[in-house]
């Protein structure tokens, strides 16, 4: 069971990168065994999880003192590029060069390895993240009704996520939320993540039931979807601009 720390008054729970100030959040877990230290995908914050009796200072202090490996992180995190003709973003795993001509139609069509679109160049980047959020929200559908069919399950509603921490979750009562920043990841890591949220209704838990569960309804390989998510999953967080 999580406990997630109050922010004591008396304590600030910030570490000082170059001209940053990073919040730090520190989970004390009943699993855990040792101290491990991210960066949130956007940059944003510093996560902590320790075991239960670790003091939240020496958490703390254990983040001043790798401020130099922060800093590497923080280099590391995709810049925003501003939108305009020519800019590359990925979807579906695949690199896509936005062509705008003004004279075309507004709404966006993929084309040949470009996305073309034509309106005014002023709302080029809201148009853009809004057809990879209903790309996501009808592919994700897809993929929900699928492995709902294959688990033997009602299909619920799906609920589209922005969350820094999570790619998917499934609440006791059934609900079903991915993360919308899927879309662009290869066509298997978004299934991966489907499944898996899946299997939770089914097994609500991680046990061996579980993961077993989860291998006979998805047809890809689990552990190259994590590890394509643990090594690139970051890069889903380009800001658009």
């Amino acid at each position: 069971m999580l406990d997630w720390l109050r922010r004591d008054p008396r304590e600030e729970l910030v570490v000082e990168v170059g001209d940053r100030a990073l919040p730090v959040v520190v989970r004390h877990l009943d699993r855990a065994r040792r101290m491990t230290m991210r960066l949130a995908p956007d940059g944003s914050e510093v996560r902590i999880s320790v075991p239960r009796w670790t003091r939240t200072a020496e958490a703390v202090a254990f983040a001043r003192s790798r401020r130099d490996w922060l800093a590497k992180q923080l280099a590391a995190l995709p810049a925003a590029a501003p939108m305009a003709d020519g800019t590359t973003i990925t979807f579906r795993g695949d690199a896509l060069a936005v062509v705008h001509d003004i004279t075309a139609p507004r709404r966006p069509v993929v084309d040949d390895g470009e996305l073309r679109l034509g309106g005014p160049a002023d709302s080029l980047a809201p148009r853009v993240l809004r057809w990879l959020q209903t790309e996501a929200k009808d592919l994700l559908a897809a993929d929900l009704a699928e492995y709902c069919e294959r688990a033997a399950q009602p299909c619920p509603a799906l609920g589209l996520s922005s969350a820094q921490r999570r790619w998917g979750s499934c609440a006791h009562d059934g609900t079903i939320r991915i993360n919308w920043r899927l879309i662009m990841a290869p066509d298997p890591v978004r299934r991966s993540v489907v499944a898996h949220e899946v299997a939770h209704l089914v097994h609500f838990d991680h046990s061996p039931a579980f993961h077993h569960f989860l291998k006979t309804i998805f047809e890809g390989s689990i552990h190259e979807a994590n590890r394509w998510l643990k090594a690139h999953g970051r890069s889903l967080y380009v800001p658009f601009g």
